[in-house]
């Protein structure tokens, strides 16, 4: 029957219950932080999506994930309970997952085998409703899981509810940085039936695996949870009862009739005081809450911009090697690290300066270091600009000059000179506006380049005089941090060429094959002479974001190794090492832990007893509201680098970090429980115990505040 308390099997005093609730939470945290980990690599490498629009896309995601709880705590409180509410909607959760791992197939309509899905529009929509469902499912069981785990505890067993929220916030950063680790490294795999690709049916598969194995784990301990009955929603109350203040003021608008000390006492026509007072508390923070979205919409570019900062880095730091969206798991080991440093040190030594470090300080320094995080973001893109190649502009075009004659070669190219000794290059690029000369040993070649493109012109003996023959060169850096390599054929008889992973095809004398996008590390290229059928290996260690021609001249020797190979550099490798994202993830999560952390404390000893989860709603809605933000600005702000959008994002930051200051500085702390008490009546004893219990109840919520804190931040 629902509502009534069913007779659970008790281990050490916790009921055996909430095991099923604890894993099932494990798995559902893994399930969303791995897909959202490689989720914008998935928009810009598989979808082929611009950084600008995998951005929006990323964060119209996130804000929905953060919207939808409203709707999943009305339906759980007010139609289903939670029980069937989780059950329900983590079956719409898993479905989503699922459609979303189909959709990274690109086997599927893959027809002519060639690596390229043939119908994009078809994984697109399979990715978007997916990301529907799965925005649904996530956002809808959040406000419902940790309540009702903490529905399975009775009245005797407030210390055993206590340590089971920080067991199951504990669980929740468990899930988000294994998943975080995990996901990106399968990502980094190579799958398919035809031809091998980056393994995103992995990385969204394993996920969908976890969030169905969370729903089957939660259904097995189906017998032994308390179920309560949906006894209505409070949000919906508030919301009514506000709306009917406004309508009633609406009403009286004439000055005929008398003001009233506040304008949601124009309700007391219908709803009783004790309502009143505590819809007033809870306006009165949610005001507080209006600027905090700017917050949000620089912390959860962690996983849009700052992913896509990191592929054009280095990630080899000697022992292991740090996929682009691993970088993110810096985040939750440094709130493990910074919150306990934070409570047991940095706080008591401020209370001990007799400074007061009150939580709306808190929350504005918190905001202050993101800013700051910002700014650590510009510099570090800036550094990575400057490593840049200098690629042509609209009006100009460039070329590289190979000599792939046994002799010095010497002449002139429009206004530089050239001096090359056999198989060698020029060491970069030459710019040209409009045509240009070539003047080779006195031959005179009218060369032509299309505007804003790159080139390779490779000098070959023709009869007795050389003469030179155009390549198109690749004009941006390899997507993914990989390299670009290709090989030019000098040699007397076609080649093929290849690796465990990708073929460049045969390869005839005095020919180019196309650029091939190889991993970094160690790769082993086998040229096979097709005319002997006699093979060598060629060996060559590679780094991040590099690209080059690989000549093979005509006196390669044939044997267990390659021996002439001259390697000539188009692109050098990514030198910004990622480690120098360090500071502004340090700052970030810095911020997080003030900002976060002290602003739900402070939202719980604010919100009256009965509607700390109206203000839990308005928090999820400031993170929504946050990631909104991002996507305009994204699509708006037309800023031609981008270390100025995280400027401008910066700047906007410390601009309602200054009005969040003045606004906390006007606030005034109350104790909900102390005005609550004032509309109870003395002779009824029910509601004084019933106050009392709810007084000793916020007390000992606030002892263990810190505590649960450190989990919250992962909801």
């Amino acid at each position: 029957m629902a509502g009534q308390k069913s007779k659970s099997v008790t281990v050490c005093g916790y009921p055996l219950s909430i095991f099923f609730i604890v894993v099932n939470e494990f798995c559902e945290r893994f399930s969303y932080y791995g897909m959202r980990a490689v989720l914008v690599l998935y928009f810009k490498y598989f979808l082929k999506w611009d950084d600008d629009f995998a951005t929006t896309i990323y964060h119209t995601f996130v804000a929905l994930c953060y919207l939808t709880p409203i709707l999943g705590a009305i339906i759980a409180d007010s139609w289903l309970g939670k029980f069937k509410t989780i059950i329900y909607l983590s079956i719409v959760y898993a479905a989503g997952q699922i459609v979303l791992a189909v959709s990274a197939i690109h086997d599927i309509t893959d027809t002519n085998k060639d690596g390229v899905p043939d119908n994009m529009t078809f994984h697109v929509a399979l990715s978007m409703v997916g990301l529907l469902l799965i925005a649904l499912g996530t956002g809808g069981i959040k406000p419902c899981v940790a309540a009702f785990g903490g529905d399975q505890f009775s009245d005797e067993q407030e210390k055993q509810r206590s340590t089971f929220f920080s067991i199951f916030y504990l669980s929740i950063n468990a899930g988000s940085l294994l998943s975080t680790i995990i996901t990106p490294i399968l990502r980094a795999q190579q799958c398919g039936i035809h031809t091998k690709q980056q393994c995103y049916p992995l990385a969204f598969g394993v996920p969908a695996a976890l969030m169905v194995v969370a729903l089957i784990v939660f259904i097995v301990g189906s017998g032994m949870y308390n179920k309560t009955a949906p006894q209505g929603n409070i949000l919906v109350k508030v919301c009514k009862c506000v709306g009917f203040a406004i309508k009633n003021r609406f009403r009286h608008r004439d000055s005929r009739f008398p003001k009233r000390e506040h304008w949601m006492d124009w309700a007391e026509e219908k709803y009783d005081k004790l309502l009143i007072a505590q819809v007033k508390m809870v306006l009165k923070v949610l005001f507080l809450f209006i600027p905090l979205p700017m917050f949000w919409a620089l912390f959860d570019q962690q996983g849009s911009r700052w992913t896509l900062q990191a592929t054009t880095m280095d990630g080899n730091f000697g022992v292991f090697v740090v996929q682009p969206d691993q970088m993110q798991t810096v985040n939750p080991i440094l709130i493990l690290v910074l919150v306990p440093v934070m409570d047991s040190i940095v706080y008591p030594l401020i209370s001990k300066c007799n400074l007061n470090f009150s939580p709306l300080k808190r929350m504005t320094v918190g905001m202050f270091l993101a800013a700051l995080a910002f700014v650590a973001a510009a510099l570090v893109q800036l550094q990575i600009d400057n490593s840049l190649p200098k690629f042509p502009a609209a009006t100009e075009s460039q070329a590289k000059f190979i000599n792939m004659m046994n002799t010095s070669v010497t002449g002139q190219a429009g206004e530089f000179p050239l001096s090359l000794p056999s198989y060698t290059a020029t060491e970069d690029y030459k710019t040209f506006t409009g045509p240009f000369s070539l003047n080779l040993e006195g031959a005179v070649y009218p060369v032509s380049l299309a505007d804003g493109t790159r080139n390779t012109l490779v000098i070959i003996k023709d009869a007795m005089s050389p003469r030179a023959i155009l390549f198109g060169d690749i004009t941006a850096k390899p997507d993914e941090g990989k390299n670009a390599i290709r090989f030019f054929n000098g040699f007397s008889s076609a080649l093929n060429i290849t690796t465990d992973e990708l073929d460049f095809g045969d390869i005839v004398r005095n020919n180019m094959s196309e650029y091939r996008n190889v991993t970094s590390g160690k790769v082993k290229f086998t040229i096979l002479d097709e005319a002997t059928s006699q093979t060598c290996v060629y060996e060559q260690t590679l780094k991040f974001g590099s690209s080059f021609t690989l000549l093979i001249p005509p006196t390669l020797t044939l044997g267990q190794m390659c021996q002439g190979i001259v390697e000539v550099t188009d692109i050098n490798p990514n030198s910004v090492h990622m480690a120098w994202l360090i500071p502004q993830y340090f700052l970030i999560t810095a911020g997080e832990v003030v900002f976060s952390v002290t602003g739900l404390e402070f939202s719980y000893s604010q919100a009256p007893s009965n509607m700390k989860a109206v203000l839990q709603a308005g928090w999820l809605l400031t993170v929504a509201v946050g990631n909104i933000i991002v996507l305009i600005v994204a699509e708006a702000a037309t800023l031609p680098d981008q270390w100025a959008e995280y400027i401008l994002f910066a700047s906007l930051l410390i601009l309602v970090c200054i009005i969040f200051a003045i606004m906390a500085y006007f606030y005034t702390y109350i104790d909900p429980v102390q005005i609550e008490a004032q509309f109870s009546q003395p002779e009824d004893e029910k509601k004084r115990k019933s106050l009392e219990m709810t007084k000793r109840d916020s007390i000992e919520k606030r002892k263990h505040s810190d505590s649960n804190s450190l989990y919250q931040t992962k909801m």
